[in-house]
């Protein structure tokens, strides 16, 4: 865990950052072809803290260009896994070595508690980049059962040239759930950061080549989907394009596939996901916290956010009142302060879209239980309170739609089978919970719901050595575990006949 300094520190550190604000593109920082810049503002008080290089398609062409050329020099690509490794863990304990700098960036950039960025994000987005460096020379090709007067080899080759286009919730972590796979199978990156949250990724980028990744290897065009984006998902010298983010930029991507060479497209777009409270729940007050924090951490902008809470009737009202209560604990707070359990919202266009969804609540008529405000209005920053709707349809607009912020849908069940049922309806399915003593409903739902990520009596369990991904529209392919690295090579067949000796 980073440790967190106070916040006066913290804010004089602030005061002090130098940010980095070009284009990383073959191993250099470089201004936009066009010359043009866009405002990077910081949530916790609508201030601008840099104006970054805003990359449009020339700048993606150049960037792949680099990429190309590199990976068929062969200096990364071919490099013994020996060397790929050491690499990669230079590269992670520099991370380490600047995690406070990381952390404080995040913050500021996206508007999360310091010390979530601290003891959270950049602690594991380090430990991710370890882990898939140390993979490196643990994953073995095949020989397949065969004839005897043959040999029959599975081998993995690197792709070649990988977008990586990551979302601003978390952005440096899930750029290592990225780079890391991609980098370690051996392939080029061209990372395009989202345009709320690009200041960590253009400072790891150096960081990467300090470690001795060879140039152009790695590259880092900020931008915006429509321009640098699109160009990425139609770019012909693009073998994959690894993407987080919402549905309806998924869609796009895989269009974009079909436009050019059909690309390969991984997506993970999210989820609504249900967290299902059974009246035999082992622990009351264990899953009303877990609850709370599943829905109002990180200010309910989370991919696997529990913002259906889906409770069996004969205990819903018990529940729900520990669960408020838990939301009234967290209170936001200036991202800066240590304190704060709490953030800000990314940037005032979500922000005004969270509370359009509030108000859409109130209309359909859900009962607003808790929370429901901007707060916070005298900073400049976007700012809401937790929020809970209780009486909530599963056809209504907040148990239908990704929220993506600090808002809870409460809908009663009479059993578990009903519970499992609403689960699933949904065009999502990322993750799930259950709460029950009970063995038997644990495995028959855990089989039963259609999610990638299914949670017994916890929620948000796991770690890299699991498989992250979901089912439906919530996307392709998996981030995290060895399964990942196979998104990101070729995997080629050899057959050899063997004549007389």
């Amino acid at each position: 865990m980073t440790k967190v300094m106070s916040f006066d520190a913290l804010k004089s550190q602030a005061a002090s950052l130098d940010i980095r604000r070009q284009a990383f593109i073959n191993g250099v920082y470089v201004d936009a072809a066009s010359g043009r810049t866009f405002d990077c503002v910081s949530p916790r008080d609508g201030k601008v803290l840099a104006k970054i290089a805003e990359c449009d398609v020339e700048d993606v062409n150049r960037a792949v260009a680099a990429a190309r050329a590199v990976f068929e020099k062969g200096s990364w690509s071919e490099a013994a896994p020996g060397k790929r490794k050491a690499i990669l863990m230079k590269f992670a304990d520099l991370m380490a070595q600047h995690a406070s700098e990381l952390a404080l960036l995040e913050s500021l950039d996206m508007g999360k508690p310091i010390s979530m960025s601290s003891g959270d994000d950049i602690p594991l987005s380090i430990s991710c980049m370890r882990w898939y460096a140390e993979a490196i020379d643990k994953v073995y090709d095949e020989i397949s059962p065969r004839d005897p007067r043959a040999i029959g080899m599975i081998t993995r080759e690197p792709l070649g040239v990988i977008a990586a286009v990551v979302p601003w919730n978390f952005p440096l972590m899930m750029a290592m759930w990225k780079l890391g796979p991609a980098l370690a199978m051996g392939n080029s990156v061209v990372l395009k950061p989202a345009e709320q949250s690009p200041l960590t990724a253009l400072r790891i980028a150096e960081l990467a080549t300090e470690a001795g990744l060879p140039d152009g290897v790695l590259n880092v065009v900020p931008g915006f989907g429509p321009t640098a984006g699109k160009a990425l998902g139609l770019h012909d010298d693009v073998d994959c394009v690894t993407f987080t983010g919402s549905g309806e930029v998924g869609k796009l991507f895989l269009q974009y596939a079909g436009q050019s060479n059909m690309k390969r497209v991984w997506l993970e777009c999210g989820g609504k996901s249900p967290n299902i409270v059974l009246a035999d729940c082992p622990d009351m007050d264990a899953a009303a916290a877990a609850a709370a924090g599943g829905i109002f951490y990180n200010q309910g902008e989370v991919c696997t956010a529990g913002s259906r809470l889906i409770v069996e009737n004969s205990i819903k009202d018990e529940f729900i009142e520990k669960v408020i209560a838990q939301g009234k604990k967290m209170v936001p707070g200036d991202p800066l302060d240590p304190a704060s359990q709490m953030g800000a919202i990314v940037d005032e266009n979500q922000m005004n879209r969270v509370l359009g969804f509030i108000e859409k609540g109130h209309a359909e008529g859900a009962q607003l239980r808790t929370g429901g405000n901007r707060v916070r209005t005298e900073t400049g920053g976007y700012f809401i309170e937790p929020t809970v709707f209780d009486g909530v349809g599963n056809d209504m607009t907040i148990a239908r739609e990704e929220i993506f912020g600090p808002v809870l849908s409460v809908i009663s069940v009479h059993d578990w089978q009903e519970a499992v049922k609403t689960a699933n309806d949904t065009p999502y399915g990322l993750a799930a919970a259950v709460w029950t003593r009970d063995i038997n409903k644990a495995h028959l739902a855990a089989k039963k719901l259609r999610a990638g990520l299914v949670w017994i009596n916890c929620w948000d369990g796991g770690s890299i050595t699991m498989p992250f991904g979901g089912y439906k529209q919530s996307g392709t392919g998996r981030d995290r575990s060895l399964h990942a690295l196979d998104k990101y090579c070729e995997i080629k067949s050899t057959w050899i006949a063997l004549g007389d000796a």
